[in-house]
């Protein structure tokens, strides 16, 4: 089973766009899998939209992939979204990965938008089927509690013939949608053993719906320094995460030197994962640039030796 080594950012670490840009520059030629953006909308911390990041790496990349780690379906609309994620696939020849879920309770955007928290799961399945089936049929009629359409169509439709719609989220009703309508899962921060338990009910549950997903399409992520946890913004950002999960952070993070990462890779990987996505921490750009260029050199050549991938005839 080969590692494919992704980055991301949750909020927006850089002073601005040029900073931005050496880094998914640095990326694009260090040859990291793909790049993710975390999805929100509104908070005092800069974040990046997600589609519109999506578009604009499609223009400035040639060989990276690139996901939203995960789409909210309930905050936007789906009809709206498959014709975004059709064009961004279209105009990036095929490598746009589109992850989706139905967002954290406590995410501000409810109240912000006027949203029931209450009908996020319900909305977010008749989301997935109106998305799924306007990638793929001529005209699309759906009649559900939330959303009627009647004849809708969009074109072009994604390059990628069976666009990939990873799932995130670890309960029973995420687990199940997975099951039934994914070809990915992604993980939302669960430690090692917690990950692999859901993998397994993954599968169980693909089964028993009739279908399979591949080996390789379950994946987690974390956040890696190389050096100690006394530097710069590294033990803020664990101690703002432990309070804001309530979960140990020590899982969430990799702090130590490129074994102390390829470990961590490692225990996902005994659990049933590999796919990644990284979060490199520092303080401003310079330091994000400099511990993305240590992965690069000192991750990612070890990990592709070990977890070497084998060729793929069909969309990962």
């Amino acid at each position: 089973m080969g590692v494919g080594i992704g980055l991301g950012c949750a909020e927006f670490p850089f002073s601005g766009a040029a900073a931005y840009w050496r880094w998914i520059d640095m990326c694009e030629a260090g040859g990291v899998d793909s790049i993710w953006q975390t999805d929100r909308i509104v908070g005092r911390q800069p974040f990046l939209e997600s589609m519109t990041t999506m578009a604009a790496l499609a223009g400035r990349t040639r060989r990276m992939r690139f996901g939203m780690n995960v789409v909210s379906l309930a905050f936007r609309d789906p009809v709206l979204l498959a014709k975004q994620c059709a064009t961004i696939d279209m105009l990036s020849d095929g490598r746009l990965l589109p992850a989706f879920g139905i967002g954290s309770p406590l995410a501000p955007e409810w109240q912000a938008l006027g949203i029931d928290t209450k009908t996020r799961g319900r909305k977010t399945d008749e989301c997935l089927d109106i998305i799924r089936r306007l990638w793929r049929e001529e005209s699309v009629d759906f009649s559900g509690a939330f959303y009627q359409l009647k004849g809708v169509t969009i074109a072009p439709k994604p390059v990628q013939p069976d666009l990939p719609m990873w799932i995130g989220g670890s309960t029973d009703a995420a687990i199940r949608r997975t099951a039934r309508i994914g070809t990915g899962w992604q993980t939302g921060g669960d430690p090692p053993a917690e990950a692999g338990r859901v993998v397994a009910a993954i599968k169980a549950a693909a089964r028993e719906a009739g279908r399979s997903i591949d080996e390789d399409h379950y994946g987690a992520g974390f956040a890696f320094h190389f050096g100690s946890r006394d530097a710069p913004g590294v033990g803020r950002s664990m101690d703002a995460y432990a309070k804001r999960t309530g979960r140990d952070a020590t899982h969430a993070f990799a702090i130590g030197d490129a074994d102390t990462i390829l470990a961590r890779i490692a225990e996902y990987v005994d659990a049933g994962v590999s796919k990644f996505i990284l979060r490199p921490l520092g303080g401003d750009d310079d330091t994000i640039l400099a511990q993305t260029r240590l992965l690069i050199e000192q991750v990612l050549p070890r990990a592709e030796a070990r977890w070497p991938r084998r060729p793929k005839t069909s969309d990962r």
